[in-house]
């Protein structure tokens, strides 16, 4: 995996007097094989980050590095983004076999995808028999693991997970999360982990960047911003956190 590295981001919607800002200035780290947590309310800014850095969203200033080199957004794409509703991010005319399949290196061997794709699918923790499986046929759950699958396929320097448990069921949202974490350690995973819920952050991430009115007002490690937090917004953040009905294990 890379090092991701947002300077100076600005992102603006629309020009002259109707012009939006919906990022600025926002500079953020994400250290090689670490996880780190992006929160904040609803039009904070944290998902157009997400799309801008993969080039999804034009920016209007600043950079994306990877390595400390610019992020290329043409041809292999070393980050690669896991949306927040797996139904509309998998087509559902496709197997789940052929999505993941679509995402695969060309440098590849025709020969070599079938192993490939079970390898991915066990991976995430699903049956790789499902290959032939439409997104239909799965759970919320299991269609994000394939989003995941999918996005792994690629070989991406740096995953950008954008809300990933949001959609989900209470019941399965640890799962998930535990899946993360987990290849987090097997494969030294990269990750940009958005989510307006400060409790899903701490359990996967080692620091944390609160965004508000599409600039970041506090940032550290996870633990020292979660209990000892120093702007007023993430007090309010903390306030309205509900304690999580599921239990990560």
């Amino acid at each position: 995996m890379s090092e991701l590295r947002i300077e100076d981001l600005v992102v603006r919607y629309g020009h002259g007097a109707h012009a939006h800002i919906a990022v600025d200035g926002v500079s953020l780290t994400v250290p090689d094989g670490e996880i780190v947590g992006l929160v904040g309310e609803s039009g904070s800014g944290k998902s157009t980050i997400a799309r801008a850095t993969v080039g999804l969203t034009p920016i209007a200033g600043g950079r994306i590095l990877l390595d400390g080199e610019d992020a290329p957004h043409r041809g292999r794409r070393p980050v690669q983004m896991v949306f927040q509703d797996p139904q509309s991010s998998l087509d559902p005319r496709m197997s789940i076999g052929r999505s993941i399949a679509e995402a695969l290196p060309r440098s590849v061997p025709r020969a070599q995808r079938r192993t490939e794709i079970e390898r991915l699918l066990d991976l995430v923790h699903l049956d790789p028999s499902r290959r032939d499986a439409r997104p239909g046929e799965l759970s919320g759950g299991q269609r994000q693991r394939v989003a995941i699958a999918r996005a792994l396929a690629a070989r991406p320097d740096v995953v950008v997970a954008d809300e990933i448990t949001s959609a989900l069921d209470v019941s399965v949202q640890g799962a998930v999360l535990n899946l993360v974490r987990e290849l987090q350690r097997e494969l030294g995973l990269s990750m940009l982990f958005i989510s307006h819920n400060l409790a899903v952050v701490r359990y996967v991430a080692s620091s944390v960047a609160v965004m508000r009115g599409g600039r970041i007002v506090e940032h550290g490690p996870v633990d020292r911003v979660l209990e000892s937090p120093e702007h007023p917004y993430t007090r309010e953040l903390l306030a309205a956190v509900p304690d999580p009905i599921w239990s990560p294990a």
